[in-house]
């Protein structure tokens, strides 16, 4: 059996026991976007809860944080993530199905059609580009966090001026991260 098809099979089984559903199926949904179900919102829960009680309630060198899904747009320009953030695209001018350039094969046959007429490369940013406040300009851009990491980055000193840890501690978070794919997958 080939894999997309036990994927497939997988995805079946999950949503008939009630674990996961397409993201807004009654709509079409969106590929690779599944929202958590009844059992599966509790499965969810219940291994977060495991892993904060391993992780942090059990350690004395780790704490626990829960940074914002949205931060100041000079976060991701002073780590580079606006500027480097980035893979190639390239997308078949006969079949419109868009692709990473680096990952095409060899042959650089669309893996769709069959056709090798590609538009140029372009780099194509992986964040969630959206606003904050109710004016949509230049000055209210930001993105949705593309990894949970960045927070713990920001708020390091924060950590340490009020936990007075000493040094070597951890800190541990559970969130989203939200990236924009190329090719929207399982």
């Amino acid at each position: 059996m080939s894999t997309p098809d036990l994927m497939s099979k997988i995805i079946s089984l999950a949503k008939r026991r009630g674990f996961v559903f397409q993201g807004s199926e009654i709509y079409g949904g969106i590929g690779g976007i599944y929202d958590l179900g009844p059992l599966g919102v509790e499965l969810a829960t219940n291994i977060k809860t495991a892993w904060w009680k391993n992780i942090v309630r059990e350690r004395d060198n780790i704490i626990g944080l829960d940074t914002s899904i949205l931060m100041n747009r000079k976060v991701w320009e002073t780590s580079g993530h606006t500027k480097s953030f980035a893979d190639p695209l390239a997308e078949c001018k006969n079949c419109h199905s868009r692709f990473r350039e680096d990952i095409l094969p060899k042959s650089k046959n669309c893996p769709i059609c069959g056709k090798n007429i590609w538009t140029q490369s372009r780099m194509f940013n992986l964040m969630f580009k959206t606003h904050t406040g109710p004016v949509e300009d230049e000055a209210s851009e930001t993105f949705l966090r593309p990894e949970t990491a960045q927070g713990i980055f920001i708020n390091f000193k924060n950590i340490v001026d009020t936990m007075r840890m000493k040094l070597p501690f951890g800190i541990a978070q559970i969130g989203k991260g939200f990236r924009n794919e190329i090719t929207i997958g399982n």
